[in-house]
């Protein structure tokens, strides 16, 4: 199983140089766990692009599209306490915003804090570098 940070859905969704590649990560395995926040990050990426001129018409039915087809069936970490504490204690030791501790911690708690051999996948750098230091594979 993968967890899904918001970067590395959005090439699923709008044409990014990382799109085939991510195609290709979630044909490996099709199971998706992501944060409960997710869905208002991708609006918010979506929106933003649109506002941006960068989104047509088209693109975006097929985005909302897509997206709709994948909430349908990944795994969402709810909003819960223990997702709060690992989030803080996140912030105290990496250099993260927010969200990304949230996005972090999910996935902590998605894999009961065995991260061995479970991936996580974003297209943040410092996301990245603290996903690894917390022993995710990160992709």
């Amino acid at each position: 199983m993968k967890f899904w940070d918001t970067s590395a859905i959005t090439p699923l969704l709008v044409e990014e140089a990382a799109s085939d590649a991510r195609e290709r990560q979630l044909k490996d395995d099709g199971v998706m766990i992501v944060w409960y926040g997710t869905p208002a990050e991708i609006q918010s990426a979506l929106s933003r692009r649109k506002r941006e001129g960068a989104l047509d018409p088209r693109s975006e039915q097929f985005a909302l599209a897509r997206w709709a087809e994948l909430s349908a069936s990944w795994a969402e970490v709810e909003p819960l306490r223990v997702v709060r504490e690992r989030a803080l204690r996140l912030l105290r030791v990496h250099p993260l915003r927010a969200a990304d501790a949230f996005q972090l911690a999910a996935a902590l708690v998605a894999c009961s804090e065995r991260t061995t051999g479970f991936s996580f996948l974003t297209a943040d750098e410092r996301l990245r570098e603290a996903a690894a230091a917390e022993g995710f594979l990160v992709g």
